[in-house]
């Protein structure tokens, strides 16, 4: 089935508003889709490199709207709809962790995990469910959601298709270097004080969540 239905999504990328089907893919991805939108923004991009730019624009913008929609989902749906689908995405036993880092670290944890491959609808869920501020959020997926979408489109952009073989393989590498670019000052104070080790030994194991800060 989760085959069938990635199969279906490339095929959008053909499609004469493939635009829109980006924006729609991103938009639930945030959320509770599972198919990441990464591979379909690559396609486009393959086949109009100019436009590239503007791809990764149009998803990130339209994957921050999505995280309001996850947001949502875990500060007023959690009983009732996140907790059956985060079960459903194999999610369930990461809950807590990502909940216990978020609560700690807040904005940068929220970054650097956000722009990685880690679902990006368990940090939205999650983030909704202990009432994560509002502002905090929305810059957070900026960022988080710019950097993992932008590398692509830039990248497309500024050596068109040939670029591609270099992003299947490098591309995870280079987003993890970037992301450890911005982050740098924040860990090195947070290790140097001994907050990062404390914070790792404290969510690492973790187990259970309550709603709220």
């Amino acid at each position: 089935m989760l085959r069938r239905l990635y199969d279906w999504t490339m095929a959008k990328a053909a499609h004469p508003h493939a635009e829109w089907w980006l924006a729609l893919f991103c938009f639930v991805e945030a959320s509770f889709f599972p198919i990441p939108p990464h591979p379909l923004l690559g396609l486009m991009c393959l086949a109009e490199p100019r436009r590239a730019v503007r791809f990764a624009a149009i998803a990130t913008l339209a994957s921050v709207a999505g995280g309001f929609l996850g947001y949502a989902i875990g500060w007023g749906l959690y009983d009732v709809v996140g907790e059956q689908l985060l079960a459903l995405l194999g999610l369930t036993e990461s809950f807590p962790v990502a909940a216990c880092y978020l609560r700690e670290t807040g904005f940068w944890i929220f970054v650097a995990k956000g722009a990685t491959p880690i679902p990006f609808k368990l940090l939205t869920i999650t983030a909704g469910f202990i009432g994560m501020n509002l502002l905090t959020f929305a810059l957070a997926s900026l960022v988080s959601r710019s950097i993992s979408f932008m590398i692509v489109g830039v990248l497309f952009r500024l050596f068109g298709t040939p670029i591609k073989r270099f992003i299947d393989k490098y591309l995870g590498l280079v987003t993890i270097a970037f992301v450890a670019a911005i982050i740098a000052g924040f860990l090195a104070i947070t290790l140097l004080s001994g907050e990062g080790q404390e914070t790792t030994e404290k969510c690492a194991h973790a187990t259970e969540v309550h709603p709220g800060n």
